[in-house]
């Protein structure tokens, strides 16, 4: 007798700053509604809400760490050579998120993309310590000094890929959801350097993505884009619409596995 084998679901989580906060809503909305993520790839504030989902920890627990996130928790000032942001604190503070694992050790499969600022290549971490990998991908460029992993300089993984679609797709899922918090088209109010920076790094994203995300079987867009990227305040408000947009798109998902399995019998 054969065994029916399930489709292998994989969720890709893009980048966008403070707007990824969405990505908790989703995820909880898609766990109460009986959908299994098999794997996840994220780029950038995806790759920290995909690697700490991977580790184990429910989208309730991770809406509450979240809210109670504060500057102070992760924002180490230096004085700027390569980045404002020397990024000790965030890294220690994602070893503690994920109890110091490497990417192999996780409940899930993960896959964390990272760009190579000397070389414009895309980099693509499936081994090694979580902590690191989503150091390097969280890393924008002019903002945090950018991440030393072997001879590679490494920063945000959303500038080469925003939403990877395609790795989770590599990694042998099924069926593709991609979760995109781009800013979309909306005006976004421009008052220092740090906007500066973030807003240039999301017009170039924007373009990228047009090219890659239709590799995706399904993509979940939160209404988030009125928010900016960087101000860590709304928090609520992001996981809340992240959340809405999940449960409008869970039966959809559901039919996608459905009929995969349909074709696979």
């Amino acid at each position: 007798m054969v065994t029916k084998r399930k489709p292998i679901v994989g969720l890709a989580l893009g980048s966008g700053g403070a707007r990824g906060f969405a990505h908790i809503g989703v995820l909880k909305a898609l766990e109460a509604k009986g959908i299994e993520i098999d794997m996840l790839a994220g780029s950038s504030m995806g790759s920290l809400i995909a690697a700490v989902y991977a580790n184990g920890i429910d989208p309730h627990m991770m809406g509450k760490l979240a809210q109670n996130l504060k500057r102070k928790h992760w924002l180490d000032l230096t004085v700027p050579t390569l980045g404002f942001v020397a990024g000790e604190k965030i890294k220690q503070l994602i070893r503690l998120l994920t109890h110091g694992k490497r990417i192999e050790e996780l409940n899930k499969p993960l896959a964390i993309v990272a760009t190579d600022i000397e070389s414009g290549e895309r980099v693509v971490f499936r081994d090694g310590p979580v902590d690191q990998a989503v150091r390097a991908s969280i890393s924008i460029p002019g903002i945090f000094v950018p991440e030393k992993v072997g001879n590679r300089l490494l920063v945000d993984g959303g500038v080469i890929d925003r939403v990877p679609v395609t790795v989770i797709r590599e990694m042998g899922a099924d069926i593709v959801i991609a979760v995109d918090v781009a800013q979309v088209d909306t005006p976004m109010k421009v008052s220092s350097i740090f906007d500066v920076i973030a807003q240039t790094i999301d017009v170039m994203e924007r373009e990228i993505l047009r090219h890659r995300i239709i590799a995706a079987d399904l993509v979940i867009r939160p209404d988030v884009g009125h928010y900016s990227s960087i101000a860590y305040s709304g928090v609520e408000e992001i996981m809340e619409q992240g959340e809405r947009a999940g449960e409008a798109h869970a039966e959809h998902i559901q039919e996608l596995i459905a009929k995969w399995e349909v074709e696979h019998e």
